[in-house]
């Protein structure tokens, strides 16, 4: 996905100079420039845009006043032959700080703080909603790639789990209970016993003190004492009363 970029500068040579390197960057989209900052405030809410290519010294609005009723949540370069602003502008938290006449090596080091910054959000999201882990099997030196979502419950043994999958795989992992609760302490899981793991999203129905799962109705999982508070803490919030 591309950035979407605006400019506003009240010069058009600096701004066909910011034309030039923009259209030499495969991920960046030029949508708009202006050489008006108070016509640039009402274009910039009506458009999506990502990044903000400012420049400070304009007349009627320079860029800094600009930033204080922009209130809108948009990475900006500020642009300007002038170092004496820089420290004004890191202020509002501007991504980069550029002296023109822009050169195309000190621009596009700019630019990529912001598609590095938008790959690791990206990396980071795309884990959330699509998790997995690699973990070591019983077979020296494989390792497995599994999918947290699909995992229903962890057992515990001696010195290795077992990693019941939805589906009826089951995998034996070398890892520790503490290790896998670390894992998957940031998904929807939750440790009810010393020896169990379960997939809160796969609970089937409790009855009593015992757990029973999607995809494992003939297995009973116990809650421990020592966790039932927390257990019973998750279920309240979870349950319809009258």
């Amino acid at each position: 996905m591309k950035i979407h970029c605006f400019i506003i500068d009240d010069e058009e040579h600096a701004i066909d100079l910011l034309k030039h390197h923009i259209e030499k960057v495969p991920f960046l989209e030029l949508v708009g420039t202006s050489t008006d900052p108070v016509n640039a405030l009402s274009i910039i809410h009506s458009k999506s845009i990502d990044l903000l290519f400012l420049d400070v010294q304009m007349p009627y609005l320079t860029g800094i006043e600009f930033l204080k009723v922009l209130n809108r949540n948009i990475r900006v370069i500020l642009t300007t032959a002038y170092t004496e602003y820089a420290i004004a502008g890191y202020e509002f938290a501007v991504v980069d700080y550029l002296l023109k006449p822009i050169s195309f090596d000190r621009f596009l080091q700019a630019v990529n703080k912001i598609q590095n910054d938008r790959e690791a959000h990206e990396d980071v999201a795309e884990l959330l909603n699509n998790p997995y882990m690699f973990i070591k099997t019983d077979r020296k030196g494989k390792l497995m790639k599994v999918d947290v979502n699909k995992i229903v419950f962890v057992e515990g043994l001696k010195n290795y789990v077992s990693i019941y999958i939805d589906g009826g795989e089951r995998i034996i992992a070398f890892v520790t209970m503490k290790e896998m609760e670390n894992q998957l302490s940031q998904h929807a899981f939750m440790r009810i016993h010393k020896s169990y793991i379960i997939a809160l999203n796969y609970v089937h129905s409790i009855e009593g003190n015992q757990v029973r799962l999607v995809s494992y109705p003939q297995r009973s999982i116990p809650i421990g004492n020592i966790f039932k508070d927390a257990f019973s803490a998750w279920l309240d919030k979870k349950t319809l009363s009258r």
